[in-house]
């Protein structure tokens, strides 16, 4: 698996991995299938945490332990959308805004994630080269993957805020194919919102009296 690490070519002066190109271009294709709410976007997740698994396992095992987490949750993310598919009029998942209880338990253990991971990572340099943003983001990941699970127009304010510190951090650290892909993820993330908040809306008007349901 050496050759995933090696240089696929430069770009603006940066050199671009296979494995983080390739890596990142299935994670983009699986947030623009998340956009249509694709039961795709799951397995298309899984087979991009394979491939930076597989990039990083042997000589980056803290990048590889968190791609572990990430497809577990694109695991857990397919059976929920399975168990949910139909709930629309189109046939796929109904796009729901969260409860206030799900928004403070999302962000309270976002909160406490990030404190725990990147204490993790402190105390074990090897596992991490900026161990505070990149336990957010790790955190950050794992939380926007989770509402998109439960079918939460908030999964896509998670990714803004996931991008924010991902699109710095990744060219820092000579990831600048990530770096791009982040800013890509920045103008899936508003269509995809914009769209989400929509159907949203359109699944949370009543039902009128004498209206076929």
């Amino acid at each position: 698996m050496n050759s995933l690490n090696t240089e696929a070519f430069t770009l603006f002066g940066q050199h671009i991995l296979w494995s983080d190109m390739i890596g990142n271009l299935f994670g983009l294709a699986a947030l623009a299938l998340g956009w249509r709410r694709s039961l795709w976007t799951w397995p298309v997740q899984l087979v991009s945490g394979l491939i930076l698994f597989a990039a990083f396992y042997g000589h980056l095992a803290g990048s590889a332990g968190k791609q572990v987490v990430v497809m577990a949750v694109a695991v857990y993310g397919f059976w929920q959308w399975s168990r949910s598919r139909g709930k629309a009029a189109d046939g796929h998942i109904a796009p729901r805004f969260a409860t206030w209880r799900e928004r403070a338990a999302m962000i309270a253990a976002a909160a406490a994630g990030t404190v725990a991971v990147a204490l993790l990572f402190t105390a074990y340099p090897s596992l991490s080269w900026d161990p505070w943003p990149d336990a957010y983001i790790f955190v950050g990941t794992i939380v926007a993957m989770y509402a998109q699970a439960k079918g939460m127009v908030e999964f896509w304010f998670a990714w803004l805020l996931v991008d924010v510190v991902g699109v710095p951090l990744n060219f820092a650290n000579g990831y600048a194919f990530s770096g791009f892909v982040y800013v890509i993820y920045g103008a899936l993330v508003l269509w995809g919102m914009r769209d989400w908040w929509l159907r949203s809306r359109e699944n949370a008007r009543p039902v009128l009296e004498g209206t076929p349901a």
